[in-house]
């Protein structure tokens, strides 16, 4: 298996999303459009047959091409103490998803281990169930168990409010509730690898969209179990490198740079103005060196959230570089008023 560049996964989308108008002459439009050789073209078509993304039909002139059909398989897994996630990823699910480009691939061994060992370790169930859905674009894998509901279990063990509170303590990336042999990293960082990447537990509903700045929390009706679901382009240049790198500072291959989404603290209509707020939103976050708060759709804050965050925090923990993007103007007034050292602070 080979990398995909960024030139090569833009081809290939192209191919497989105009395939199906251009059986016969995919290779001339792809060329035309890109301004290569058909040379060239025929290496990433050759590619898609290999990677079982494509048929193959006819010799030479005659040859066109066809998406392959949709792959779907299911398992259900039991005897949880027994199974070990990096056996069932190598006798079931690698060989289930097949041929894809070697950066693909280990992205796809990353989110799958995580998440079915957390269901292994936390989830206190008696089954863990596995869907995969693939077709000549992308690839999905959904892993659900029966057991307590992962965001029940974190505010159970942690004491937090509700849920919805364990959702936003999740975000920031180190949390875990068996440090012994978690790090808490892996769920954040399989929210920032795949292109769409969701977790439906009890009555809340989180949701990363890779390229988008805000992660999504819906209130929803309960459900007793949690459903993880994960989907990826199978032609991305995304490695999972570049992902770990964006969290780190350069001093070690340590995870100590994080992004805050502010919009998770909000509770429904709510304004985030009280500093119990700002403390909830800060909490844990002294972990990292590098902590970049995401204001994206937050019309506005309180001043003395604002103070707690950046005055009060800023100043108790001195080797936490704070930073802010995505603030209106109105939410840049505050925090410049709490930053700056000629206001008198309350």
């Amino acid at each position: 298996m080979t990398k995909v560049g960024a030139q090569g996964e833009k081809i290939r989308r192209f191919i497989l999303g105009h395939v199906e108008q251009h059986p016969s002459d995919i290779s001339k439009k792809t060329a035309e459009h890109f301004g290569i050789t058909r040379q060239a073209v025929h290496r990433h078509l050759r590619h898609l047959v290999t990677e079982k993304a494509l048929l193959e039909h006819g010799q030479t002139r005659s040859r066109s091409y066809k998406l392959a059909p949709t792959l779907e398989w299911r398992k259900v897994f039991t005897s949880l103490p027994e199974l070990a996630e990096d056996v069932i990823w190598r006798n079931e699910i690698a060989p289930t998803i097949g041929q894809l480009p070697e950066n693909v691939m280990h992205i796809w061994h990353y989110g799958f281990t995580e998440i079915f060992n957390n269901a292994i370790d936390h989830s206190e169930g008696t089954a863990i169930r596995v869907d995969v859905r693939k077709n000549a674009a992308t690839t999905e894998i959904t892993i659900s168990d029966n057991g307590v509901g992962i965001f029940k279990k974190i505010q159970t063990a942690l004491g937090l409010l509700d849920e919805r509170h364990a959702v936003l303590e999740l975000s920031k990336g180190k949390l875990t509730t068996d440090p012994s042999r978690h790090s808490g990293e892996g769920i954040f960082f399989c929210s920032r690898m795949f292109d769409d990447f969701g977790i439906l537990s009890g009555g809340v509903f989180f949701s990363h969209v890779f390229g988008d700045s805000e992660d999504w929390i819906l209130e929803h009706e309960s459900i007793d179990r949690t459903i993880v679901w994960m989907k990826l382009d199978n032609h991305t240049s995304r490695t999972s490198k570049k992902i770990f790198d964006q969290h780190t500072t350069g001093e070690g291959y340590r995870f100590d740079k994080t992004i805050v989404p502010v919009k998770i603290a909000q509770y429904g209509d709510e304004q985030l103005i009280s500093r119990s707020q700002a403390k909830r939103l800060v909490a844990g976050i002294e972990k990292f060196k590098i902590v970049i708060f995401d204001f994206s759709g937050v019309d506005m804050i309180g001043q003395a959230f604002a103070d707690e965050v950046f005055r009060v925090f800023a100043k108790r923990h001195t080797g936490v570089n704070l930073k802010h993007i995505n603030a209106n103007a109105e939410v840049m007034k505050l925090i410049e008023r709490a930053t700056s050292t000629d206001i008198e602070k309350p």
